[in-house]
């Protein structure tokens, strides 16, 4: 098989000229290696910088589970017979049966980790410890020359590949009033970092968490269950108007799917937000069976002498230094519906505020050929290449293009078997031809005659920018700002049930 990789030694120069390289694995780049390993003409590598696979180490807290239904594993939505699926690792562990008779059909996200984690290993064509510095194109190939070193002995490498996948996931976003603390010895802990922190943070008198979207759920309820275990004050705040419930009525979850993809795509920009700004709820929400958890939790402890905790919608965090103390926080907040500004000095401060899109520093030897938009955010195809030519640099999750589907792990075996597609020429994973029950737009044959075309302005109507009040923008990214979806890379607040 091609894929097997012949790399001397795994370090040093492989003169090898691979098909395509992809650059991290996480969930998303780890199911494209699934996808791609039994194609036989079709030869690729996998650079990782960590150790070893490892999926939102920090929030892989007891109990909490995907947004998606197992079926949204690596490869079962577009090859159900592939030996990487989740109901193969269970027969694999000799778990399945009990899988079975367990009738959960949501993973926890332990399970999930452990899972990719198999996957993984399986697989022969991925390096870790590569750390990727540079990349340059050459003419003579043609294709790209990959650099870097060994995270571990610092070693240099060097790959050839015909195209790229940039799968490098995302990273932890702070509010600009924070970013003055960040990578200080006092500053925030976002979400992202909560179990290295957990101790830490018990031994506090005040915690105040920011931000109300699964993340910051699962954060609060974890900590609530032992608040008055350890006597700490226990905040929880959000400019969102409510703790609101993720929308998963099944017409709802439509939108996560291949169908409305193909839609979404064909909007000019400006109608992409408005869509995503409409679709907030599908992406930023706290699933139910949290939210009634946590209710429930208040409830049944609401007695307890020990307990301390507040829940306030509708504050904004507008300024956030340390106190005269140097050892605690001094927060500004302001009110979205009052015209009143507060004051709250806390111990610990965990941001759930989401991630952010990044663009790796090594790309800036190939920027040339790569298509950006005014605001220096790739401009991806239909295909998800954002390279000039149209068909050898692709990138995993990031960009506007996909909407709220970009992190929907749902969507990971669709948008694979796309890029398999556009990089060998052969559907090997065919789509299914209708996903949806309802039409986006009206087909050719439903009745509906399209006489005419709108001016764009005639969009953009008073309803439409009545949405945009303070605490409910979207990024340019199309990420909530507050009740942050940490679904950057479709790892941690998956937008589904």
């Amino acid at each position: 098989m091609t894929n097997a990789i012949t790399d001397i030694n795994h370090t040093g120069a492989d003169e090898a000229i691979y098909d395509f390289i992809g650059i991290g694995l996480g969930p998303f780049n780890l199911s494209l290696a699934c996808l791609a390993e039994p194609l036989p003409n079709l030869r690729c590598l996998f650079l990782e910088k960590k150790e070893a696979f490892g999926w939102h180490t920090g929030m892989l807290i007891d109990g909490t589970t995907l947004q998606n239904p197992f079926l949204a594993d690596l490869v079962s939505l577009a090859d159900p017979t592939s030996r990487f699926s989740y109901l193969n690792y269970c027969k694999q562990q000799g778990r399945l049966y009990t899988y079975y008779v367990r009738e959960n059909y949501y993973l926890t996200r332990q399970e999930y980790d452990r899972y990719c984690k198999w996957a993984a290993a399986q697989l022969r064509n991925v390096r870790y410890r590569r750390n990727v510095l540079d990349i340059h194109y050459d003419a003579s190939l043609p294709g790209y020359v990959i650099a870097g070193v060994d995270t571990h002995n610092g070693t240099p490498f060097r790959y050839r590949t015909r195209r790229l996948v940039i799968g490098i996931g995302s990273e932890p976003r702070l509010p600009d009033c924070c970013e003055g603390l960040r990578g200080g010895s006092r500053g925030p802990i976002h979400t992202a970092n909560y179990l290295a922190h957990k101790s830490w943070l018990q031994q506090q008198r005040v915690i105040t968490v920011v931000g109300s979207g699964q993340s910051g759920a699962e954060v609060y309820y974890d900590l609530l269950r032992d608040c008055d275990l350890y006597g700490y004050t226990l905040n929880w705040v959000t400019r969102a108007p409510r703790f609101f419930q993720m929308e998963t009525a099944k017409l709802t979850l439509e939108f996560l799917l291949p169908a409305y993809i193909g839609h979404f795509q064909r909007l000019d920009d400006a109608a992409k937000r408005r869509a995503t700004q409409g679709q907030r709820a599908i992406h930023s929400g706290i699933n139910k069976t949290l939210i009634d958890r946590i209710y429930d939790l208040l409830d049944e402890t609401r007695h307890r002498p020990g307990l301390r905790t507040q829940l306030m919608p509708n504050l904004a965090l507008t300024a956030c230094t340390l106190d005269d103390s140097g050892k605690r926080f001094a927060l500004t907040f302001e009110h979205n519906e009052l015209p009143e500004r507060y004051r709250h000095v806390t111990d610990a401060l965990v941001m759930a505020t989401g991630y952010t899109h990044r663009i790796p520093p090594f790309v800036r030897g190939i920027h040339d050929r790569i298509r950006w938009d005014a605001v220096g955010q790739y401009v991806q195809a239909e295909d998800y290449a954002v390279d000039i030519t149209g068909n050898e640099i692709y990138v995993q999750n990031a960009g506007f293009e996909g909407g709220i589907t970009n992190p929907d792990l749902g969507l990971a075996c669709h948008r694979n078997a796309r890029l398999i597609h556009a990089m060998t020429g052969v559907d090997t994973y065919r789509a299914e031809t209708r996903t949806t029950f309802q039409d986006f737009s009206p087909r050719a044959d439903s009745g509906f005659t399209r006489f005419g075309a709108l001016p764009p302005s005639s969009h953009a109507t008073s309803r439409h920018a009545s949405t945009h009040r303070r605490g409910w923008d979207i990024a340019a990214d199309g990420v909530a700002n507050d009740a942050m979806s940490d679904a950057a890379d479709g790892s941690v607040d998956t937008p589904r049930r």
